[in-house]
């Protein structure tokens, strides 16, 4: 399966696509874990990428796709994806069927998480995560068992940048703006599966289960 997980930031992509990597045992990719990786590693992606994720905004298509499309070509990914963060925009969406397209592969869903904009920000602004091991907490829903502390590997958890009022908001904004249209491309494709995001991630896992096994 070759599928897009879409959603504004804190609509619970990024638990829902750890759900299904551990599921289905296909690769999750997910863009903005590569930017940050990047950003750490001080590469010249990374340079680039800061500028922008710092902002709020987007990462530039010809970056983001790049990135990606090296990415696919990966032997993990022959049998199957899940897109995390990708495509944002519909230039980035025709970029990414035309890079499948080349290797005789298509996408087959794009599942979309629907969720509020005011339970968006408490999402956003309440999470932490581990800058070693990338596992997500939030300090209300679903906190770590020692404070500070990730459960899974002992370092010591922190606030994404991008997570922090203004820029938050921002990067909701800049969603809105260019994102949505996305939602137009594969609804006219018939890829598109919208899921309500306002409930409990294994609800929303159970509704993401039905239409990928109907794939």
């Amino acid at each position: 399966m070759n599928v897009v997980l879409m959603g504004p930031p804190g609509a619970g992509k990024g638990t829902q696509a750890e759900i299904i990597r551990q599921h289905y045992s296909i690769p999750v990719i997910a863009t903005g874990d590569m930017f940050r990786e990047a950003v750490s590693q001080k590469t010249e992606l990374g340079t680039k990428a800061k500028h922008y994720m710092d902002q709020g905004q987007l990462v530039p298509d010809e970056v983001t796709i790049g990135i990606v499309k090296e990415r696919l070509a990966q032997p993990d990914c022959q049998d199957g994806f899940m897109l995390d963060g990708f495509p944002r925009t519909t230039p980035q969406a025709e970029a990414l069927d035309q890079v499948l397209a080349d290797t005789g592969r298509k996408i087959e869903a794009a599942i979309n998480i629907s969720v509020t904009e005011e339970v968006l920000i408490e999402r956003i602004e309440g999470r932490v995560s581990c800058p070693d091991c990338k596992t997500i907490y939030h300090l209300n829903f679903n906190p770590a068992s020692a404070e500070g502390i990730c459960d899974e590997c002992g370092a010591s958890l922190t606030y994404r940048s991008d997570d922090r009022g203004d820029v938050a908001k921002k990067r909701l904004e800049v969603y809105l703006e260019q994102t949505l249209p996305l939602l137009e491309y594969y609804k006219e494709q018939g890829l598109l599966f919208n899921i309500d995001g306002n409930r409990p991630a294994d609800e929303v896992f159970r509704d993401i289960k039905g239409i990928l096994e109907n794939l």
